[in-house]
This record gives structure tokens, C-alpha cells and sequence, in this order.
């Protein structure tokens, strides 16, 4: 079996054809376990141009410089459950892309897990939040937080572990399963 960390016929994508770069936008997550026992995910997100533009409400943005730059941090406990959540908007296209930053608070209370994406949008989606925190929270963060909360948490978990089953290497009738959750694992459907 290949690390890995070596090249494997999958590992690359194909040649491209001769380009310029345009945008990146970076999306950077974080998963803090704090002193008090409950566990901090942060993310940033920031869009950058290649190219100097103008802006009505920044003037003129010079190449690399963020036209969207967003953080978001919940602090959750060890069921996933948002016990804090905070934001941050420092670099933003309209004057008034702040005014929502207070109102991601409305994530307290929510658990991340089944429904995460559909509570988020109910509460922060359309005029109600700003896309690119919304699009950090539930992308993002939420899927950090499982990956900090749940291998350390996972011997307190009763049934089936919550990561199973929700991608092709993790099938419930795959390979994986079989090997590493045999309890869990059911004949190909």
C-alpha cells in the first residue's frame, strides 16, 4: 500500500493549459482544545485579487490586498454545541458589511451535526448574514470541529460514531469500515 505522501495516479491533477492567477481566496481553520474543557474553531477567510481595482467604499485595492477578510470563532462544548460564537469583519467591499458581525451570535445554542447547515441558514442566511460567514461556519467550521472534537472525544461516544458513513472511503459497506469498525460494518447494499 503507497503512503500517503507519495505520488499515486490520482494525486495530480492533469497539466493546465498556459494561464494568469485572478483570484485565491483561502479559507484557514483552526481547532483549540482550552483550559476550561470546551474547544475553540476559528476560521478566516480572505479573497484577494491579482490585479489593482477600484472600490466605491475602500478606493483603490492594490494586488494581494483583501477585499474579504472574515473570522469566525465558536467555542463549543464536547456534544458540539455552540456555547460562544464571535465574529469579525476586517476587510470588507460595502461600509455596511460590519453591521451583521454582532448578529452571529444567533449560532449559540446550536449543536453541529445533523441540521447544522439548515439551522445556520434559518437563522444567518440572505439579508439576515453575511454569505462569506455563513459560507465559513458551515463549511468550515463545522466540519473542523469534528475532526478536533471527535478523535478525542470518540471513547465517550455510544453507537455508531458520527463520522461514519458520510463519504466514499467511510461507506458503511466499504473496505474501511470493515477493517477499522467491524461492529459497524454492513454488506454491500
Amino acid at each position: 500500500m503507497p503512503s500517503p505522501l507519495q505520488p499515486t495516479p490520482h494525486a495530480e491533477l492533469p497539466q493546465a493549459v498556459a494561464r494568469e492567477p485572478i483570484h485565491t481566496r483561502r479559507i484557514v481553520c483552526n481547532g483549540y482544545r482550552r483550559a476550561d474543557g470546551l474547544w475553540d474553531i476559528e476560521g478566516e477567510l480572505t479573497d484577494v485579487k491579482s490585479y489593482p481595482f477600484d472600490n466605491r467604499f475602500r478606493g483603490p485595492i492594490p494586488p494581494g490586498t483583501p477585499l474579504h477578510g472574515m473570522k469566525l470563532r465558536l467555542t463549543i462544548d464536547d456534544d458540539m454545541t455552540v456555547r460562544e460564537a464571535h465574529a469579525a469583519s476586517y476587510a470588507t467591499p460595502y461600509e455596511t458589511c460590519p453591521d451583521v458581525v454582532p448578529d452571529f451570535g444567533a449560532l449559540v445554542g446550536l449543536r453541529i451535526g445533523r441540521g447544522w447547515r439548515k439551522a445556520v441558514l434559518e437563522r444567518l442566511g440572505g439579508v439576515k448574514g453575511c454569505t462569506h460567514l455563513v459560507e465559513l461556519a458551515i463549511n468550515a467550521l463545522g466540519t473542523t470541529a469534528f475532526q478536533t472534537v471527535f478523535p478525542l472525544r470518540k471513547s465517550k461516544s455510544e453507537g455508531r460514531p458520527a463520522h461514519l458513513d458520510t463519504c466514499h472511503a467511510l461507506a458503511l459497506d466499504g473496505e474501511i469500515v470493515r477493517r477499522d469498525y467491524p461492529a459497524f460494518h454492513v454488506e454491500r447494499r
